[in-house]
C-alpha cells in the first residue's frame, strides 16, 4: 500500500484524507439512521394505548424525548395537547424541522467529496503531466522521471474516482433513507394529532 502511495506522489494526500472522512460518515450515517431509533414502528400504537389509559403526564414526555426522533416528535406535540389542533401540529412540524436537519448531518460533505474527489484525481493527472513534459530536456529524456509522472498521473485518477463512486452511491442512498424517514414521521405524528382530538380512529 505504502508503494502505491509514494508512485501516486504527494496529490494522493488530499484524495486519501478524504476517503478517510468519506468512511467516517457512512459508518456514522449508518448508524444514526437505522429504523428503529429514528422511527420505531411499534412506538405510536403503544403511546396511543398508554394515553389512552393515563393521559399525558411529565414522565411519558420526557421518556419519549430520550426514545428516538419520533418520540421526540410525539412529546412536543403531547406538551400541546390541551391546545388546539393547529397548535399541536404546529409544535409537531417545529420539531420535525430540526429532527430532519440532524438527520441530513454530513450528507452535504459526503456529497461534496464524491464530486470533488475527481477534480482532486484529475488535478494529480495534472501533476503527473507536468512531470512528463519536465523529463525532456534538449540533452535527452530522463526514464525515471518520465516513468514517475505516468504514475502520478494514472494513479491519482484512478484513485480520485474510486473514491467518487461509493461516495455517491451512499450520498444517494442515505438522501433517499432520511427522506423516507421524515415522511413516515410526518404520517405517523399527523395520525397521532387526528387520534388525539377525535378525528380518526385507531
Amino acid at each position: 500500500m505504502f508503494s502505491l502511495i509514494q508512485a501516486a506522489g504527494w496529490p494522493i494526500w488530499p484524495i486519501i484524507i478524504a476517503s478517510i472522512v468519506a468512511v467516517g460518515i457512512i459508518g456514522e450515517r449508518m448508524w444514526a439512521l437505522r429504523l428503529r431509533i429514528v422511527s420505531p414502528k411499534e412506538l405510536l400504537p403503544r403511546l396511543l394505548k398508554e394515553y389512552k389509559r393515563d393521559g399525558v403526564s411529565p414522565e411519558m414526555i420526557v421518556r419519549l424525548q430520550r426514545h428516538s426522533s419520533l418520540g421526540q416528535i410525539f412529546a412536543a406535540g403531547l406538551r400541546n395537547v390541551d391546545n388546539s389542533r393547529e397548535i399541536m401540529k404546529e409544535s409537531i412540524e417545529e420539531a420535525g424541522r430540526e429532527i430532519a436537519h440532524n438527520l441530513d448531518r454530513n450528507l452535504t460533505t459526503l456529497g461534496t467529496i464524491a464530486s470533488l474527489s475527481p477534480l482532486m484525481g484529475l488535478f494529480g493527472t495534472l501533476v503527473g503531466m507536468i512531470e512528463i513534459f519536465g523529463s525532456n530536456s534538449p540533452t535527452g529524456g530522463n526514464p525515471a522521471q518520465l516513468a514517475y509522472g505516468i504514475s502520478v498521473a494514472l494513479y491519482n485518477a484512478a484513485f480520485g474516482i474510486l473514491v467518487a463512486i461509493p461516495s455517491m452511491i451512499f450520498y444517494r442512498h442515505f438522501r433517499a433513507k432520511v427522506d423516507s424517514l421524515v415522511m413516515d414521521m410526518e404520517l405517523q405524528a399527523l395520525k397521532l394529532v387526528e387520534i388525539v382530538h377525535g378525528e380518526r380512529k385507531d
